[in-house]
């Protein structure tokens, strides 16, 4: 099983993206466990940019908060990270996955991501 990230593109400043994180491979319930969006730029470490808990808690890095919302669909299985008054800094591969309770690591290999670009 990996989450799969879709729904990227290219985008102007200011604009907003909804990007999509759905199990694929297998069977997973994204209301098990907590579900984060991370992105990744060139040549910069991957990161949190929104984490959404079992109990519906969410959490964001100041760089995104106000931002970007995390939302989930039990119904459809599906994690979503709205991301409005996107910047060029926002211009990175985002992924989703599940981290384990105990920090660290998580529950799937990484997917290919989703390319989101912000032009300037």
């Amino acid at each position: 099983v990996q989450l799969q990230a879709s729904g990227g593109g290219l985008v102007q400043s200011g604009g907003s993206l909804t990007l999509s994180c759905a199990p694929s491979g297998g069977t997973f319930s994204v209301n098990s466990n907590a579900i984060g969006w991370y992105r990744q730029a060139p040549e910069k470490q991957r990161e949190l940019v929104a984490l959404i808990g079992t109990g519906e808690n969410t959490l964001y890095p100041p760089a995104v908060k106000g931002r970007f919302v995390i939302s989930r669909d039990i119904a459809k299985n599906t994690v979503y990270l709205q991301m409005n008054m996107l910047k060029a800094d926002d211009t990175a591969v985002y992924y989703c996955n599940a981290p384990v309770p105990s920090g660290g690591s998580w529950l799937f290999s990484w997917g290919q991501g989703t390319q989101v670009t912000v032009s300037s």
